[in-house]
């Protein structure tokens, strides 16, 4: 291409664009608030990182901080060095892991017994129902466990007892309590993420599934040659947003459930820098913590995202 013709293409594309930007400049400026969002809350505060780095001090610009020790590595050094916070992590892993391995298949089973549902009304029903507990808050939710699995008086218990048997230890035990962590957030999440499964769901062609029928498939073929690998992008793109997050950890679930009995296996990386940062004003050790654990779940997002497109599937960019 000459370069007059690589200047006219050049000239039409910035013509286009403003064009477009005239047209559409509504959903632009839609985007003025989000985007102040990101950069107030989320992009300026990195400025703050440099703490993990150097010596805090209440008042002083933490560009104007010493140094830490060991070049800026003590507390790094500090942080692995606490068998605190080599517990959090390795109880953050195994139960994000354990999350991984029983909540992520749930909502697609929940999508494809639904979809596979005849009677609407039934099926709205169980929709509703299923969706209810997302809005409960963790505080609610542990709430509710108690009653249900208290070792004396929980409901469950005393049904047990009732039939002869000892009362088993839910909440008290580390082994019975990691369970019962992970079944009620099952509980509490699959119903709300089957809305993204049943919306790709809803996007594939009746026409395959006519064509199917036609060729004598059960609904059990349909499921499995249609249905799954019509969903199997949604499927890769989630899974991967849920490897990135492998080393994350929410204050609310962990903190509502945890209690001193069980505080080996229940304290997890967010309820450490809450202790340690915020009630002990350790700032710059914290913010470490937090440094290290961004930057291994943003590891395993580039890994999982780069193991998706080797396998053929698009990934999330």
């Amino acid at each position: 291409m000459k370069k007059n013709d690589t200047t006219v293409v050049l000239q039409k594309k910035k013509v286009s664009a403003s064009v477009y930007l005239k047209k559409f400049w509504q959903l632009y400026l839609l985007l003025l608030l989000p985007m102040a969002y990101l950069i107030i809350f989320k992009y300026i505060p990195m400025v703050y990182i440099q703490i993990a780095f150097k010596e805090y001090k209440i008042g002083m610009s933490p560009f104007r901080m010493p140094i830490a020790a060991k070049h800026g590595m003590k507390y790094f050094i500090k942080a692995f060095s606490n068998k605190d916070f080599i517990n959090a992590l390795r109880n953050t892993l195994v139960l994000n892991l354990l999350d991984l391995i029983c909540g992520f298949p749930a909502p697609i089973i929940f999508a494809l017994i639904l979809n596979e549902l005849c009677f609407r009304r039934f099926k709205k029903i169980t929709q509703t129902i299923a969706y209810m507990p997302h809005f409960l808050s963790w505080v609610i939710v542990s709430s509710l466990a108690l009653q249900l699995f208290a070792p004396t008086n929980g409901l469950v218990n005393q049904i047990i007892n009732a039939m002869g048997k000892d009362s088993v230890p839910f909440l008290n035990d580390p082994s019975h309590w990691v369970a019962t962590y992970i079944g009620m957030g099952v509980w509490q999440s699959f119903g709300w993420n089957s809305i993204v499964y049943l919306a790709a769901i809803a996007g594939i062609s009746p026409e395959l599934y006519e064509a199917a029928s036609v060729d004598g498939a059960g609904r059990f073929k349909k499921m499995w040659h249609i249905t799954l690998p019509g969903i199997r992008p949604t499927i890769v793109v989630l899974l991967i947003m849920n490897l990135g997050n492998i080393l994350g950890s929410s204050f609310d679930r962990p903190y509502a459930f945890q209690n001193n009995l069980v505080m080996k296996v229940a304290n997890v990386i967010a309820t450490f820098v809450y202790k340690n940062g915020i009630k002990g004003l350790q700032f710059s050790l914290t913010t470490a913590v937090g440094l290290f654990q961004s930057v291994i779940c943003v590891i395993f997002l580039l890994l999982a995202n780069w193991i998706s497109r080797k396998l053929g599937e698009r990934g999330i960019w």
